[in-house]
């Protein structure tokens, strides 16, 4: 009896040391690709065009396609959405100002761009893998696509009530063309500041 519990204990060893292996090397590059925005976002326009190029010749996965579409407008719904909502929750912490004489607080997104370039990611990257099975090449006819149709009308009517949230708010959710405090510089002799980009 004790043979065959040693032979499986020692059967699951390796695969856990080599997921847990794999686990730690894939945060290590996941950690290291944090500060390069620019570089994973081009990563991510690649797995796209790879998708939209696989869809493109298999002539197929549609349904696959629209539910990708749809979860990345939720992301995207999140990604511009303050963290707090002022008209939902009157706290004492960082609020968004609502007048000119208010002290100014950073936008903080409920989504940060980090998970929100993880996740869209993850989505084309799990959206590829299923195109390779025609359990998900789902035939569409015309009351799903009106069901489609009708989800993206409601999207358009969330991003006009969020838009308008961040006109009366005044908030953008873009760090582009926004002040930036520098520190003081040690050479030249400046003084440190606000600066723009």
């Amino acid at each position: 009896m004790e043979g065959i519990g040693a032979d499986s204990a020692s059967a699951v060893a390796p695969l856990a040391k080599w997921r847990n292996d794999f686990s730690r090397t894939f945060q290590y590059y996941l950690d290291r690709s944090t500060p390069h925005p620019v570089q994973r976002w081009l990563g991510t326009g690649v797995a796209a065009a790879i998708y939209v190029l696989r869809v493109y010749y298999v002539h197929g996965f549609y349904v696959v396609s629209y539910g990708l579409g749809i979860y990345i407008l939720n992301l995207l719904i999140g990604f511009l959405s303050p963290k707090v909502d002022p008209e939902l929750e009157n706290s004492d912490g960082a609020t968004l100002p609502t007048r000119g004489s208010d002290e100014f607080k950073p936008f903080v997104r409920r989504l940060p761009e980090f998970k929100f370039w993880y996740s869209i990611t993850k989505a084309f990257c799990v959206a590829f893998v299923m195109t390779f099975f025609s359990l998900f090449d789902v035939p569409v006819f015309w009351p799903i696509l009106l069901c489609y149709w009708m989800v993206m009308v409601l999207f358009f009517l969330t991003m006009k009530r969020q838009i308008m949230h961040m006109i009366k708010y005044r908030y953008i959710p873009f760090d582009f063309g926004k002040q930036k405090y520098t520190g003081k510089k040690s050479a030249g002799g400046s003084r440190g500041g606000l600066m723009r980009d």
